[in-house]
């Protein structure tokens, strides 16, 4: 699978989480939600070295590990400003606040914020705190090679100028239904996107994320699409 990017592995740790490799050896998180997650794996509790962490919103099963792994590794966040702002409150001071059609260089990577559907309170304490507005990632290696991290979101049609804008070759998309797009708007926004490869995510977690990547594929039809399933702490070379 050459289109996926030399160098470039993508290890799934459950829900929404995912460690990401670069061709460059820097470590990547995305949205960690590690020893509260009942689907990573316990050896993945502790990543290990961490160098840059993207965060997509405020909800805790997306960011619940953000501060002690900022504190610890002192690894740059980047995330909106206004979940930046209560960061900062946490003790954070990396932090490289982006905003919907932004682009900024970290560790070799150029990452673009996009759009995506939901919502993105903090829950602090008893309080819900305005996390902003939700969003997505795209991501360009050094080598040229681009992805797509939707974060939670429905399927919209202005996924076709991100393929237009960006021509992305494989997408994180999540397909677990009732608080995400399922897996037949998951399909679509493949179709949309014109990807060669799907990592489906935030699935299986709970009941309510009934979707599955088989339905997926039944969804896709004739569309050329791979769907790779992961297991949890399984990673994509």
């Amino acid at each position: 699978m050459s289109y996926l990017g030399k160098d470039t592995t993508f290890t799934w740790l459950g829900h929404a989480t995912f460690l990401i490799g670069t061709p460059s050896g820097h470590k990547v998180i995305v949205d960690p939600w590690l020893e509260g997650n009942p689907k990573c794996p316990k050896e993945y509790h502790d990543p290990g070295s961490i160098d840059l962490i993207l965060l997509t919103h405020g909800h805790s099963d997306h960011i619940a590990d953000v501060v002690p792994l900022g504190k610890k590794h002192g690894c740059p966040v980047v995330t909106n400003p206004e979940i930046a702002h209560w960061l900062r409150k946490q003790g954070l001071e990396n932090l490289i606040e982006l905003n919907k059609g932004g682009t900024v260089e970290a560790c070799s990577l150029q990452i673009t914020m996009t759009n995506a559907h939901h919502s993105s309170g903090i829950t602090d304490g008893d309080n819900i705190v305005y996390g902003g507005e939700p969003a997505g990632f795209i991501v360009e290696t050094e080598n040229e090679f681009r992805f797509y991290i939707a974060g939670d979101t429905c399927v919209f049609g202005d996924m076709a100028l991100l393929r237009e804008l960006h021509n992305p070759s494989l997408a994180i998309l999540p397909i677990g239904d009732t608080y995400t797009m399922g897996p037949r708007e998951a399909a679509k926004a493949a179709n949309l996107l014109g990807v060669q490869v799907v990592i489906p995510c935030h699935y299986g977690t709970f009941p309510a994320l009934h979707g599955t990547p088989e339905q997926m594929r039944d969804a896709l039809g004739r569309l050329q699409v791979q769907v790779v399933d992961l297991e949890p702490g399984q990673t994509l070379e």
